[in-house]
C-alpha cells in the first residue's frame, strides 16, 4: 500500500514552489520547443519538461494528505483580492493523472508523430503539447473562477491546432478541428458568461469566498442563471451527452498522441471543474442544484451511457468505436456524481483516473500500429496480434479494463459506482452502469475478435511491432491499470479524501 502523506520526493524547499512548477515549466517548455532548432531538441524539450510537471505533481500530492489544502498566493496579494492557487485532493489527483499521461504521451511523441504529422510540423506540435498540459494542471490547481477560463481556454488553443495536423494520416482532422474549435468556443463563452453572473452577484471571482458569500444570498435569477451558463458550458469541453458532438471527429481524426490526451485528461479536467462549481461554489442543497442533479443531470448520463455504447457497437472504425464509448464512460461517471453523495463522487473520481489510464492505452496502441499501418476500418485490424503481439496485449488490457474485468482497475471501477448507486438508493442507476457494461462486452468483444482471432485481408499492410520508445510507455499505462486492480491505494487516497473535503464527512 502506497501512502502518500509518508511521501516525500522533493527537498522541502522545491516542494513549496511544486504548484507554481508544476505549471510555469510546461509553459516555459512549449516556448523552447517552439524555438528549438530540430525534433529531436523539440522532443527533449517535451519530455523533459513533462517529467518534471509529473514529479511536481507528485510533490503536491504528498503536501496536500500531509496538510489537506494547499493554498499558493501569487504575487503577495492574499485572497480574496489576489489570485491564488488552492489544491485540495481531488486537484492533486487530476494533477497526477494529468502529469503521468502527459509524461508518457511525451515519450510517446518521439516515434509517433513521424507516422502521422508532417516533419516541419513537429517543433510546433510539441510546443502545443506542452501547452495544453500546462493549461491542464493550471486549471485543476487554480482557486480562481476567472484564471480557471484562462487555463481552460491555454489548453484548448493548443488541441485545436493539434487535432488539425493531423490532416497528414486522415483529411477529416481539418473539418473535425474545426468543429472542436466552434464546440469549444461556445462552450467557453457560455462558462466566461456564467462566471459575470456569479461576479455581478457576488462580487468576487475567488471560488473560496464565491461560495462563501453565495451561502449567505438568495438564491436569485441571477445566480440560477450563472449556474446554468457554467454547467453548460463546462458540459460541452466534458462532452457531456447530448453536447458531445466535437469528440468523435476530434478522436478519429487527429493524431494519436492528441487522441491519447484528450481522452486521459482534457475532459476529465472539465468535468473536475464542474464538480467544483456543483459541490464546492454553489450552496449544497439549494433546490436548483438537487433539481439538476436528479432530473437533469442523472437523466442525460443514463441516456448518454446507453445511447453512445450502442453506437460503439455499430462503428465500423475502429478509433471512432472507442470515441463513443469515450461519450458513455462520461456517462457513468456522471451518473456517480449525480448520487450527490461523498462514495457517489469518490467512485466516480476514481473512474475518472481507470478510464484516463484504460483509453490512453488503447489509443496509444493504435498510434503503435499507425506506424506501420494506415487503417482506420475494424476489418483492417485483422490479425495484427500475429504481427505486433506486444501491441496487441496492451491493447487487449486496456479493453478488458473498459470491459471491467477482475483484476483490472476498471473493475473496481465500476463496482465502485455500483456500490455507491445501491447504498443511495438509486437501484436504477446501477442497472442502467450494468446494461452499458454488457454493451460495452459486446463491442470490446469485436475488437478483441478482429485483432486476436481473424485472418489478415489479402493485400492488407502488414503489422510490424513497435519500437522499444513506442512500447515503453504502452507496457508502463497497461501495467498501471493491472496495478491498480490489485493495490487501488494511491488513487482511492485522493479520491476517498477529495469527496470526503466536499461532503465534510470523514472517509
Amino acid at each position: 500500500m502506497i501512502l502518500l502523506e509518508a511521501l516525500y520526493v522533493a527537498p522541502p524547499a522545491l516542494t513549496a514552489q511544486a504548484p507554481i512548477l508544476a505549471i510555469v515549466i510546461p509553459l516555459l517548455g512549449a516556448c523552447a520547443a517552439a524555438l528549438a532548432p530540430s525534433a529531436r531538441t523539440a522532443w527533449v524539450i517535451s519530455v523533459a519538461a513533462a517529467i518534471f510537471g509529473a514529479w511536481m505533481a507528485l510533490a503536491v500530492a504528498g503536501e496536500v494528505m500531509r496538510e489537506g489544502v494547499l493554498v499558493y498566493v501569487l504575487g503577495g496579494f492574499n485572497p480574496p483580492m489576489g489570485i491564488a492557487l488552492r489544491i485540495d485532493a481531488m486537484g492533486a489527483l487530476m494533477g497526477l493523472l494529468i502529469g503521468g499521461v502527459g509524461t508518457l504521451a511525451a515519450v510517446f511523441s518521439g516515434h509517433s508523430l513521424v507516422a502521422e504529422v508532417r516533419a516541419e510540423k513537429h517543433t510546433l506540435f510539441q510546443a502545443g503539447f506542452l501547452l495544453c498540459q500546462a493549461g491542464l494542471v493550471g486549471l485543476v490547481f487554480t482557486g480562481d473562477a476567472f484564471n480557471a477560463f484562462v487555463f481552460l481556454e491555454v489548453s484548448s488553443i493548443g488541441t485545436y491546432a493539434l487535432v488539425a495536423v493531423g490532416e497528414k494520416r486522415d483529411r477529416r482532422a481539418l473539418p473535425a478541428a474545426f468543429n472542436y474549435l466552434i464546440m469549444g468556443t461556445v462552450g467557453a463563452t457560455f462558462y466566461v458568461i456564467g462566471v459575470g453572473f456569479l461576479y455581478a452577484a457576488t462580487g468576487t471571482l475567488n471560488m473560496a469566498d464565491m461560495a462563501a458569500r453565495l451561502a449567505t444570498l438568495d438564491q436569485s435569477t441571477v445566480v440560477q442563471a450563472g449556474f446554468a451558463f457554467i454547467i453548460a458550458g463546462l458540459g460541452v469541453k466534458a462532452a457531456m451527452f447530448p453536447l458531445h458532438g466535437w469528440l468523435p471527429g476530434a478522436y478519429a481524426g487527429g493524431p494519436s498522441l492528441i487522441s491519447v490526451l484528450l481522452a486521459a485528461t482534457a475532459t476529465k479536467a472539465a468535468i473536475y471543474l464542474m464538480v467544483r462549481f456543483m459541490f464546492e461554489v454553489f450552496p449544497q442543497g439549494s433546490a436548483f442544484g438537487q433539481a439538476f442533479l436528479t432530473w437533469g443531470l442523472a437523466p442525460l448520463a443514463a441516456a448518454g451511457a446507453i445511447v453512445c455504447s450502442i453506437q460503439a457497437v455499430f462503428a465500423r472504425e475502429l478509433r471512432r468505436m472507442i470515441a463513443f464509448s469515450s461519450v458513455a464512460q462520461v456517462g457513468f461517471i456522471f451518473l456517480g456524481i449525480s448520487l450527490a453523495s461523498a462514495d457517489g463522487l469518490s467512485a466516480s473520481l476514481f473512474y475518472m483516473v481507470a478510464h484516463g489510464l484504460m483509453k490512453a492505452t488503447m489509443f496509444m496502441a493504435l498510434g503503435a500500429l499507425a506506424l506501420n499501418i494506415g487503417a482506420r476500418r475494424l476489418d483492417d485490424f485483422a490479425g495484427v496480434a500475429r504481427e505486433a503481439p506486444w501491441t496487441a496485449v496492451a491493447f487487449a488490457v486496456g479493453a478488458a479494463s473498459l470491459v471491467g474485468t477482475p483484476l483490472t482497475m476498471g473493475f473496481l471501477a465500476k463496482w465502485g459506482l455500483i456500490e455507491a448507486a445501491i447504498t443511495s438508493g438509486q437501484v436504477w442507476i446501477a442497472v442502467v452502469i450494468a446494461a452499458g457494461s454488457v454493451l460495452t462486452v459486446i463491442y470490446v468483444g469485436r475488437m478483441i475478435e478482429v485483432i486476436f482471432f481473424r485472418v489478415p485481408l489479402p493485400g492488407a499492410p502488414r503489422a510490424k511491432e513497435a519500437p522499444i520508445g513506442v512500447l515503453a510507455p504502452l507496457l508502463v499505462l497497461a501495467g498501471l491499470s493491472i496495478w491498480f486492480g490489485l493495490d487501488a491505494s494511491l488513487p482511492e487516497q485522493l479520491a476517498q479524501a477529495g469527496a470526503a473535503r466536499l461532503f465534510e464527512v470523514r472517509p
